[in-house]
């Protein structure tokens, strides 16, 4: 049964991309769906794109070790989301850009927005990589093959899709993928606690530390404000959260969307975090990452089990689908246009297209050294925060603060190297110091610049 669930689902994505071809045939269509998103599909994409491999498998592991407190993995994303909604949404979308990197680049020039573009590249391969990574861990509970396999079948099929369809297709398909998602979750949330004897089972199943809020002696103030800085500043700026704004049809639209969108994830992180604390009372001997997969194969029945896979391969699906959008985008429009600035719109997308395959397959690669969900986001988001984001913020006031296209250059530079070498060599606190240098940089380089220019 939850095979041929699968095997539907593969196909009827594949059909989607065949027929969306037909009608992405412009740049627009293609980059950011005509523009023409209302608040429904806007606020279905956004939350469709977030609710990925950290947000299920992830996030659940997360409850398993932890407990209520693996929510802020999430709920982080809705405080990004509203700081975005009340100053920057209206801001972005009235730019009327295919990228971020485009933004920063009218922010300060080309050169800024250059390293910007190589910055979101190289993170995001990232970003892919931890979806593809949940993708073998969910598909490995169906028995056939190994999460290898399926993790290159998961690899083929989203890209498929992509190069395909493009922001197009993916738009469409968010809104109907997000309905089966929550669908999926609250109605397997329901089952693992109906099994538990209900709330007073689990709360008699577990330590009372896994139901400490909003800290724990497993997560405290520290592992908060970091959470806040390194992932919550990914929904602030974010190109996967601005390429869905670039797609809404107006200012306003963008902005609804981004609020709708940072209420309706607080039930959504609660929920799957109790999955994965329902899974700790239940199966207490496994890995915490495969706390929802077992959950799907060991307590949902098969039908019910297999729509809730569904659910979660078109959480991946979105997620993977979107940044593989962003990425191919800007790699072809910032990166490969700024050496090539007389391309045809055919030839920028079929550059797009080649960029999405060389792209997901390097995510591929990358899955296969890193293996952990949350680890492989965890890179991915601290080696961009600590370059780009505070730059770009900045930028949004550039003449009031004072910032310089040079100081912005030598923060991104400076604030992601730091990160990165943090990262690699496991240096402790060098998560935040990347912030810390590259808002400095940003100050100084930008006042001694000023000055030699005699401003």
């Amino acid at each position: 049964m939850l095979i041929a669930i699968i095997a539907a689902y593969f196909s009827g994505v594949i059909i989607i991309g065949v027929v969306s071809r037909k009608k992405a045939r412009g740049v627009d269509d293609f980059f950011v769906a005509g523009r023409k998103g209302g608040p429904l599909f806007i606020t279905g994409s956004l939350l469709a794109t977030i609710i990925g491999g950290s947000a299920t498998v992830g996030m659940a592991g997360l409850g398993f070790t932890q407990g209520l407190t693996g929510a802020w993995w999430l709920l982080v994303g809705s405080v990004g989301l509203v700081v975005l909604g009340f100053f920057f949404a209206k801001k972005v979308r009235g730019f009327g850009l295919y990228t971020l990197p485009e933004l920063v680049a009218k922010q300060y020039d080309e050169r800024v927005g250059l390293a910007a573009s190589v910055l979101i590249v190289v993170a995001w391969v990232g970003v892919i990589a931890a979806q593809i990574i949940a993708s073998g861990a969910i598909l490995g509970i169906l028995g056939i093959g190994t999460p290898l396999l399926w993790m290159a079948v998961f690899t083929v099929v989203f890209i498929v899709y992509a190069v395909l369809g493009g922001q197009y297709a993916v738009i469409r398909t968010d809104t109907v993928q997000i309905g089966i998602i929550l669908a999926g979750v609250f109605g397997g949330l329901a089952l693992v606690l109906s099994r538990l004897g209900g709330w007073g089972g689990l709360l008699s199943s577990l330590p009372p530390e896994h139901f400490a809020f909003p800290v724990s002696t497993q997560f405290g103030g520290r592992e908060l404000i970091s959470l806040l800085l390194l992932v919550g500043l990914t929904y602030v700026v974010g190109p996967d959260m601005y390429s869905r704004l670039f797609c809404a049809r107006d200012s306003r639209t963008a902005r609804i969307s981004v609020f709708w969108t940072a209420l309706l994830i607080l039930p959504i992180a609660f929920g799957i975090t109790l999955i994965g604390m329902g899974a700790a009372a239940l199966f207490p001997q496994i890995l915490p990452e495969q706390a929802f997969p077992v959950v799907i194969k060991e307590v949902l029945p098969p039908v019910m089990g297999g729509v809730v896979l569904a659910a979660l391969l078109g959480a991946l699906m979105s997620s993977a689908d979107t940044c593989l959008l962003s990425a191919g985008t800007i790699l072809t429009v910032d990166i490969i246009g700024r050496f090539k600035p007389a391309l045809s719109q055919a030839k920028i997308l079929s550059y797009s297209r080649w960029a999405m395959v060389i792209l997901g397959l390097g995510s591929l690669l990358l899955a296969l050294a890193l293996k952990g969900v949350i680890s492989a986001l965890l890179f991915a988001y601290t080696v961009y925060t600590c370059g780009l984001i505070l730059p770009v913020i900045a930028g949004f006031y550039k003449d009031r603060l004072k910032v310089t296209p040079l100081g912005a250059l030598v923060a991104i530079i400076g604030g992601g190297s730091v990160a990165l070498i943090g990262k690699i060599f496991g240096i402790q606190y060098l998560d935040l110091g990347g912030l810390l240098i590259s808002v400095s940089l940003l100050f100084v380089v930008s006042f001694v610049d000023n000055r030699r220019q005699g401003k």
